[in-house]
């Protein structure tokens, strides 16, 4: 065996172990509910030890919270074709976004969906995790536009558009093509400085 088809059976390996424990703890979760689940359960239950869990993920949060679509997400910003207007950026961004989030087991999990609204722990962290997202866009956007992170304009376009963005996400079940259309028409409606 090379060492490259070493790596890629590692992280075969890798992958399923992450599935396994957030499954795992999905399944519990659901049934006795977040607080009653303890990180020793969920590791039991994934067929792993205490310590591998923690190896994988921080928290009991993050195993709920957490999807691996990061290094996804970034080569959306990093290959966003050139000449792009503000939005029309961002509707190429969610376009990708969704085309992804939907294209995975985890992130487009309807369960795992409802206990990120519903259980008020992981809507905390989970909007902490948002928010860090949203940081890290502003500063692409600004690269991107080239505007300077701080000017007042990128920060009223993020804010207006996060806000929007929460707001129908927030009423979506899960992404799928009609949360997307709505989030488009959205874009649309702020752009032609919101029309009633």
């Amino acid at each position: 065996m090379t060492g490259e088809s070493r790596l890629g059976v590692r992280a075969q390996n890798k992958a399923r172990t992450r599935s396994a424990i957030r499954f795992a703890a999905l399944d519990l979760v659901t049934k006795q509910g977040y607080h009653a689940t303890t990180v020793a359960q969920i590791a039991e239950a994934a067929g792993v030890s205490h310590t591998t869990l923690f190896r994988y993920f921080e928290s009991k949060e993050q195993v709920l919270i957490s999807d691996d679509l990061v290094e996804a997400r970034l080569e959306i910003f990093e290959n966003a074709p050139a000449g792009l207007s503000h939005f029309d950026l961002l509707r190429h961004i969610l376009r990708e976004l969704f085309a992804i989030g939907m294209a995975d087991e985890w992130a487009a999990n309807p369960d795992r969906a409802h206990l990120l609204r519903s259980e008020p722990t992981l809507r905390m962290a989970n909007q902490l995790a948002l928010d860090g997202m949203l940081q890290e866009g502003i500063a692409l956007i600004a690269a991107y536009t080239g505007t300077d992170e701080s000017s007042l304009s990128l920060r009223v376009f993020i804010a207006a558009v996060s806000g929007v963005l929460m707001h129908i996400v927030e009423r979506a079940t899960l992404p799928d093509e009609e949360t997307l259309a709505e989030l488009l028409e959205a874009m649309d409606l702020l752009e032609r400085g919101l029309p009633l």
